[in-house]
């Protein structure tokens, strides 16, 4: 794909994320619309971060949508794509995955508003999250299938395609629920979730411009420029959150591209810091449980845990960065042995 037309969506992502930074904050302020934080949480959030305008996913959902949009409308300005097979096919591909994307931001933007109504933070429950995650997920896989997806298979590095069948849609259905959870955990500290998103976005614009899925290359280089206008006004110290808006937007994101561009196991080694974040407090639980109230960790997810032992966010969010390169990396390495 033509690097000017990368640089299009990226640029106009960030654009229009942080510029919609100028008109939501203040608004967000006036209304009210601050975080509540957690009582079990850091004590110094609450001292620092209690109040903080939410919700601020708004603005790299419109960025990264309109970023897209435009830059897809440049693309085919003029010339027959899409009268290509191939073109059309990836087209409604990469329009199912930011649809499902915005389907998880609207649940967030709903249990955000919970929270600030009863201004405390609770909004959907566990389980009601879980059902509505369910039903999107399966709505995604059944979007796929009558646009013509019915590929049950995943391709193992060193392997080749291994048929699930059936079992695809579990499996993969849970990993996808699990990661998009993960993303909504690793949304803790300043700037932690949009850094460790954009290294995760530039993995697969870098995977996907190399195999050709234009569409979908476009989606991830929006969500690169999105994350980048965002961390203007996330950066330690916050001016304001993504929210379960963002986060959950950014999860269904994250997992669509991965799933939608049939690359799942590059997806899970690509996620590895969300991965592990929910994974340490999965674990943390059942600790807890069967040694009747001892921890293993210092506190969950581990990003809190690096706190507690004096990591500034910044280095924090610079470490998680660092480890999710490393991954990046290795992703990269092994699709082109696929």
């Amino acid at each position: 794909m033509d690097t000017i037309i990368i640089l299009t969506a990226i640029i106009a992502a960030f654009i229009i994320t942080w510029l919609s930074g100028y008109l939501l904050i203040p608004y967000f302020k006036k209304m009210k619309y601050g975080q509540t934080i957690l009582d079990i949480g850091p004590k110094w959030h609450k001292e620092k971060k209690q109040g903080t305008p939410t919700m601020g996913g708004i603005m790299f959902i419109l960025g990264i949508t309109m970023s897209f949009f435009g830059t897809i409308a440049i693309l085919y300005w003029g010339k027959d794509g899409l009268n290509n097979d191939i073109a059309k096919a990836q087209s409604v591909k990469a329009v199912s995955v930011l649809l499902f994307a915005l389907f998880n931001g609207a649940m967030g933007f709903f249990d955000d508003y919970l929270k600030i109504k009863k201004k405390q933070n609770e909004g959907l429950t566990v389980i009601q999250k879980l059902l509505l995650q369910v039903m999107l997920v399966s709505a995604f896989f059944t979007a796929n299938i009558i646009a013509g997806d019915n590929s049950t298979s995943i391709k193992i590095p060193f392997y080749g395609d291994l048929e699930l069948g059936f079992f695809y849609y579990i499996l993969v259905g849970i990993a996808m629920i699990y990661i998009i959870n993960a993303v909504n955990l690793t949304d803790g500290i300043d700037g932690l979730c949009s850094s460790v998103t954009f290294v995760y976005a530039l993995v697969f614009m870098v995977i996907l411009s190399s195999v050709k899925m234009d569409e979908l290359t476009i989606l991830t280089a929006s969500l690169c420029g999105g994350m980048l206008g965002f961390l203007v006004w996330n950066f330690n110290p916050a001016k304001i959150f993504m929210g379960d808006t963002g986060s959950l937007f950014l999860g269904g994101l994250v997992t669509a591209i991965g799933v939608g561009s049939g690359m799942e196991i590059i997806m899970i080694i690509a996620a590895a810091v969300y991965i592990w974040e929910a994974l340490t407090v999965m674990i943390q639980v059942v600790y807890f449980k069967a040694t009747k109230g001892k921890r293993l960790f210092l506190m969950t997810p581990i990003h809190h845990s690096f706190e507690k032992r004096g990591f500034s966010e910044t280095s924090i969010v610079l470490l998680f960065c660092f480890i999710g390169i490393v991954f990046g990396v290795v992703a990269i390495a092994l699709q082109r042995l696929m």
